[in-house]
């Protein structure tokens, strides 16, 4: 039986940690103004979109599956719903910071973004975790690799034409070979641009301000 790949999965779950880190270190330092940062550098809105990706793809392309091939199962079933509660619960965090980022006409209150990035990166990574320790081994059980494969696909349909930007922001840091395989299916074409546009472009954007990439 061939088994389940999860390069990608791992591969956006490292991205995401990735920019936590960043801004956990952005909201820390005193001496940044950090909604300017959040407002005008592209780590922010890139994060968001990466994010919104992801977890839409889940609920619209891998729970259902999933969820109908453990029916009856209602242990299984929890776990489902965890997961489907544990995105949720993120939403009104990013909803949060964005009003706080928006409202440049208030006054700064760097401890109640500190709060509120504290709370973000606490349930997303506390989800990521839950995900790799239980969903992952529930997939692995349940779904057939044509059905994950399908799932990559409504995956990569929703990046679309944000590939650009999306696919040097996933891959920033990752190892050789999960880079060589998230850029194997790539058409030739795709792959030249990717070495000769999109990366470099990715590499002079200013994505945190002060705080280092």
């Amino acid at each position: 039986m061939t088994a389940i790949d999860f390069t990608a999965m791992y591969a956006m779950h490292d991205a995401l940690r990735r920019e936590l880190g960043h801004l956990d270190r952005l909201t820390s330092d005193p001496d940044v103004d950090a909604r300017q940062v959040l407002a005008t550098g592209a780590g922010w809105q890139l994060f968001k979109k990466a994010l919104h990706v992801h977890h839409t793809a889940e609920d619209d392309a891998l729970w259902p599956p999933l969820h109908d091939s453990v029916a009856g199962r209602p242990g299984d079933l929890t776990l489902l719903e965890a997961m489907a509660a544990e995105h949720a619960a993120i939403d009104p965090f990013l909803e949060a910071i964005d009003d706080y980022v928006a409202d440049a006409s208030a006054p700064a209150d760097p401890v109640r973004l500190r709060e509120l990035v504290e709370a973000l990166v606490a349930g997303l990574t506390g989800h990521l975790k839950h995900e790799e320790d239980a969903a992952l081994p529930l997939i692995e059980r349940s779904l057939s690799v044509e059905q994950w494969a399908a799932f990559g696909q409504g995956h990569a349909q929703r990046i679309g034409p944000d590939a650009p930007q999306l696919l040097p922001w996933l891959l920033d840091g990752a190892d050789e070979r999960t880079t060589q395989a998230m850029l194997a299916p790539l058409p030739g074409p795709a792959r030249d641009a990717y070495d000769a546009v999109w990366l470099p472009a990715y590499v002079a954007l200013d994505r945190w301000g002060l705080v280092a990439s």
